[in-house]
C-alpha cells in the first residue's frame, strides 16, 4: 500500500525558513515524479512544486526563488526547502506523486506550516 509521511512543519514568523521532508513506501518512488502539494484554510489543495523522475525541478510562480525541491530515490525521500517565508505560505503541505500522472489516491496527513507576520 502506498503511504506518505510528510514532516518538518512548524510556527515560523515572516522571513523564516522551514525544510519539509516526506517518506515514501509502497511505490517504485525512482521512476515517478513527485510534488508537494498545499491546503490553505477555506481553499482547495493545489500544487506547489514538482520534481521529475530525472531531478528537475517546477515551481509554480508563487514560490519560485524562494522554494526549493529535491529528492533522495536510494531513501525515498522528498524534501522541501522553504526560504523567505510569508503569511500566504501558511497551509498543511503534503506530498504524492506528480507530473503528467497526477497524484494518487494515497494522501498522508500532512504538516503544518504557519508563517506569522
Amino acid at each position: 500500500q502506498v503511504q506518505m509521511v510528510e514532516s518538518g512543519g512548524d510556527s515560523v514568523q515572516a522571513g523564516g525558513s522551514l525544510r519539509l521532508s516526506c517518506a515514501a513506501s509502497g511505490l517504485a518512488f525512482s521512476v515517478y515524479d513527485m510534488a508537494w502539494y498545499r491546503q490553505a484554510p477555506g481553499k482547495q489543495r493545489e500544487l506547489v512544486a514538482t520534481i521529475t523522475r530525472r531531478s528537475i525541478p517546477i515551481y509554480v510562480s508563487a514560490v519560485k526563488g524562494r522554494f526549493t525541491i529535491s529528492r533522495d530515490n536510494a531513501e525515498k525521500r522528498l524534501y522541501l526547502q522553504m526560504n523567505s517565508l510569508k503569511p500566504e505560505d501558511t497551509a498543511v503541505y503534503y506530498c504524492n506523486t506528480g507530473g503528467a500522472t497526477g497524484p494518487t489516491n494515497y494522501w498522508g496527513q500532512g504538516t503544518q506550516v504557519t508563517v506569522s507576520s
